[in-house]
């Protein structure tokens, strides 16, 4: 039997009111949320469509879910990504435990902005990759995952993985973040073969084969950062450009049309696996830019202050504990606009 709904576009999960809007379990909201990024952006296969339809046709109210969230489009089209996440954040805070979580509202703006941003955006702020990730961390959040071949994979603040352990190689597909990866001897292969499987790690850039090691892979804009601390790793790019191995000691850029050396970076590539940011003779600005990739929102940084030198370890789980401690130890002031917008300057404003 049909559900009528008269509830308001952007409110899955609105209460009944004058109008007597009907309300949906927040569990059946989040299965709605799971399809629309399976059909925007999985392998939206005649399978995967069929087993869509049959989910919506199961339930009205997962019909009437579906409908809502779909309306989710219109209601933040005009709105700039940014405006519209502390819109949702305002809303989950006047809402408390009676509306929408603050991981509904990330995965809601997720799918507002699906249409109307860019795709460099999409990449920036999309939350949505967690859902069809097997692993994901929020801002902030790092994890240890072991596989079954022996191999551990550290995820790093805002990461999202996929795993597949299949029979001919081991394959890690990186959709955002960055990972610190030490592969095992395969353990789990299987009785009776005479080779290991290879040990791959793709990105949007190009695929990495590893050596027997240890080594760091990182999104950027338009490459990953390759830093190895043990062993070696092939780096093969997308667009079939030459094939060069990563050795000991080394960081190098994946594109898309080619791979070449990279300039190491002020601190050190795996001390967030540690909870630091750790480094000597480090750029105030370029550490400000690392911290604030553990918190949300942004740190802003003033150019007068930005070649201040500073060594140290800086641990990214109390970012605010860090800009005290930068603000008594160099000559800077620390300004909150917001707890989302943070100004980094000279002290006394000159």
């Amino acid at each position: 039997m049909p559900v009528s709904d008269s509830a308001r576009p952007g409110d899955p999960t609105a209460t009944p009111g004058p109008e007597t809007p009907i309300p949906i379990p927040a569990r059946i909201v989040d299965q709605a949320i799971h399809w629309m990024v399976k059909l925007d952006f999985g392998e939206a296969s005649a399978t995967t469509r069929k087993a869509f339809a049959q989910w919506r046709d199961a339930n009205p109210l997962h019909a009437l879910a579906w409908q809502r969230v779909q309306a989710l489009r219109t209601d933040f089209s005009g709105m700039p990504p940014a405006l519209a996440l502390l819109t949702l954040q305002a809303a989950d805070a006047r809402r408390g435990v009676g509306g929408l979580k603050r991981r509904q509202a990330l995965k809601v703006l997720a799918l507002a902005g699906i249409s109307v941003v860019t795709a460099a955006s999409v990449r920036e702020l999309a939350p949505w990759q967690g859902l069809v990730a097997d692993a994901s961390t929020a801002t902030g959040e790092q994890r240890t995952m072991r596989l079954a071949d022996g191999s551990t994979i550290v995820l790093n603040t805002d990461t999202a993985i996929n795993t597949v352990l299949g029979a001919e190689r081991r394959l890690v597909t990186l959709r955002r973040g960055e990972i610190l990866v030490t592969t095992g001897h395969d353990d789990g292969f299987a009785a009776g073969s005479a080779a290991v499987r290879p040990f791959w790690v793709q990105t949007p850039f190009g695929s990495l084969r590893a050596l027997g090691t240890r080594f760091v892979v990182r999104i950027e804009d338009e490459r990953a950062r390759v830093t190895v601390q043990e062993g070696a790793v092939e780096l093969h790019p997308a667009a079939g450009g030459a094939t060069h191995v990563a050795r000991t000691g080394t960081t190098w850029w994946l594109a898309k049309a080619g791979s070449m050396p990279a300039t190491a970076q002020p601190f050190e590539a795996d001390g967030w696996a540690d909870g630091v940011i750790a480094g000597k003779d480090m750029r105030l600005a370029d550490v400000l830019a690392e911290l604030s990739r553990y918190r949300t929102g942004h740190i802003a940084c003033d150019p007068r202050v930005a070649d201040l030198r500073i060594s140290g370890a800086y641990h990214v789980r109390d970012t605010d504990r860090v800009l005290r401690f930068l603000m008594q130890a160099q000559p800077i002031a620390v300004a909150y606009r917001t707890r989302f917008w943070v100004s980094v300057g000279p002290a006394g404003g000159h």
